[in-house]
């Protein structure tokens, strides 16, 4: 981005959760062209990820785990209604989110790198 030059930002509102975002055309356009032509808010994008990621067996494609998370945030709301403060309802979201990611562990997880390893390292290379 250039010096002196803005970008415009425009509210989004998500076609899972209905959440509205502040961001660049840019965004929105990279967005949609990964969910279907549908802009998702980014807490729902990771919610469809972990819905591709837990389907172990069968594999599902984004649009599949998309209409799953569609389909999950309807019945949501259709039972609880629209909180008058959308915070407790992130919050809720992201401890949901949070809670499968732990239940369902990935390879990834397995693999434990040493923090210090790095650290010494650069000590090493700046002492030494």
């Amino acid at each position: 981005m250039l010096i002196g030059q803005m970008e415009v930002e425009f509210f989004a509102n998500c076609e899972c959760c209905g959440l509205s975002e502040e961001c660049t055309e840019a965004y929105i356009e990279g967005v949609r062209r990964r969910f279907d032509g549908k802009w998702i808010c980014g807490l729902c994008s990771e919610a469809v990820q972990d819905e591709i990621l837990k389907s172990d067996v069968v594999l599902i494609t984004t649009e599949e785990a998309m209409a799953k998370h569609m389909s999950f945030c309807k019945k949501f709301t259709a039972t609880a209604g629209p909180p008058p403060d959308p915070t407790p309802h992130l919050i809720t979201a992201m401890r949901q989110i949070l809670r499968r990611s732990l239940d369902s562990p990935r390879a990834l997880r397995s693999k434990r790198t040493s923090r210090t390893s790095g650290a010494d390292k650069i000590r090493g290379r700046v002492l030494g």
